[in-house]
């Protein structure tokens, strides 16, 4: 088959090199942008004088055709034609004839790829954002729903203070904020138009980069041409941001597969987001926390793979850059498909409340505000942790937790004590005390609650601001 560049070529390619540098298997899904850039580029043509007008609006009118064709699933991709730009050049060849060709003037493969992969990410990233704002509202929803009820707080996964529930999931609404904001930094590095470099150097035609720009939404143009067409650090800052984003949802995951033990029984999944065992009947088994979990290690691959690629690459364009668009494709892949799940798992699991009523009991979470307290009464801290990790020590040893004491029992380890130690241990109140600035007591979460739906509520409208541009 006669190849669309194999003008100063005597023999053909051997297969199993056309078999291992085709992309078509996978930049395939960039037939979307490929066709909606290559509009934008003809029409622009034809505004500049560097096409006739009459053959504009044929291959204006072949591109509209293949989108639908695309739309409806009819097109075909070719390996022997390597990639989504050769296999959507030779679709328009087939359909409107020799005129077709008159379409790459004044680019090269090199800027059309680079445009194609901005527009692509520019569209995913803002649909991972929207996700994400789902996300952010099922954890501002059960915060809502549970706002009176508490929940150990683990350092070292030992118990340390108790929290609100409410607390905790505000954690994650949080965490997943700085995500957002992320990204939406991340739109202004994506949005910037590389087509017009040509293969690394520009074109000698006149073409009108600007009004490209306009026409396909860009908020900037590259300044050097070189740079535009070997550019990939938007792509490695969406792996590293995504990185970060999976790591979110992983601690996440890794608190729900707990949570949802035996050994811990603070909720139960819905079996919509569990599976069963082959073999034992009893089992529900929290598979989708566990595989978000696992998918993380995929794309902490996908941003390693890519430096690794980048690290030591010459300007300009290489064919190494070929190996940039799999990972990607992956990383938007499972981020969207966890973030789904995610949102779903989260809405719909149920909290024990009952159990997390007996479990808050049955521990030392309350020591240090008895050490506080006798801080209140003159004693210096130091001193006073002293005197509770004894009082700790002494309950271990009779099998008692600090509410079974007796007053008496309290003030053979410091006089200081007095019967309003026993309100002070109060689980409520040891919760409720933490009254600072993003501190656990019921007043702050309320107050975090209601800020974070107005931040979410702004997320939402740059959300719908985006889909109008």
């Amino acid at each position: 088959m006669s190849k669309l560049w194999g003008g100063r070529f005597t023999k053909p390619t051997d297969q199993l090199v056309e078999e291992y540098t085709a992309s078509i298997g996978f930049d395939q899904r960039l037939a979307e942008d490929d066709l909606r850039g290559s509009i934008a580029h003809v029409k622009m043509l034809g505004a500049c004088g560097i096409l006739p007008l009459e053959d504009v609006e044929k291959i204006v009118a072949g591109l509209q055709l293949l989108q639908q064709k695309l739309a409806e699933g009819q097109l075909t991709f070719d390996v022997a034609h390597e990639d989504v730009h050769m296999n959507m050049e030779k679709h328009l060849l087939d359909l409107i004839g020799p005129v077709g060709g008159k379409l790459h003037t004044g680019r090269s493969r090199n800027d059309q790829v680079a445009l194609d992969m901005h527009l692509y990410l520019r569209r995913q990233v803002k649909e991972i954002i929207r996700l994400l704002a789902v996300l952010q509202d099922a954890c501002l929803s059960m915060a809502k729903s549970h706002i009176d009820v508490i929940i150990p707080g683990y350092t070292h996964l030992q118990r340390a203070q108790p929290v609100l529930f409410s607390h905790h999931m505000m954690a994650y609404f949080w965490m997943f904020g700085r995500d957002v904001e992320r990204l939406q930094d991340l739109v202004k590095r994506i949005d910037i138009l590389p087509l017009g470099a040509g293969a690394l150097a520009g074109t000698t035609f006149p073409i009108d980069r600007t009004r490209v720009a306009k026409e396909l939404g860009f908020a900037r143009i590259y300044e050097n041409s070189m740079d535009a067409v070997s550019d990939r650090d938007f792509i490695l800052e969406f792996l590293a941001n995504a990185a970060i984003l999976m790591m979110h949802m992983s601690r996440m995951c890794e608190e729900l597969v707990m949570w949802c033990s035996t050994e811990f029984g603070f909720v139960e999944l819905d079996d919509a987001y569990c599976t069963g065992s082959s073999i034992m009947p009893q089992k529900k088994n929290p598979d989708v926390a566990e595989l978000v979990r696992g998918k993380t290690g995929r794309v902490y691959g996908n941003l390693l793979g890519l430096l690794t690629v980048l690290k030591s690459l010459p300007l300009a364009y290489n064919k190494d850059l070929q190996e940039d668009k799999e990972g990607m494709f992956d990383t938007v892949d499972t981020l969207q498909g966890a973030l789904q799940l995610m949102a779903g798992m989260i809405g719909t699991m149920t909290v024990r409340k009952e159990r997390l009523q007996t479990v808050v009991k049955q521990d030392f979470s309350n020591a240090t505000d008895l050490a506080d307290y006798l801080v209140r009464k003159g004693l210096p801290f130091r001193q006073a942790h002293e005197v509770i990790g004894k009082l700790v020590l002494y309950c271990i040893q009779n099998g008692k937790f600090l509410a079974d004491l007796a007053l008496d029992e309290y003030k053979q380890l410091s006089p200081l004590f007095d019967a309003d130690c026993m309100d002070v241990i109060n689980i409520r109140t040891v919760v409720d005390a933490r009254n600072v600035l993003g501190g656990t007591a019921t007043p702050q979460v309320l107050a975090a609650i209601e800020k974070a739906a107005v931040l979410l509520k702004q997320t939402n409208e740059w959300i719908e601001e985006q889909r109008e541009m």
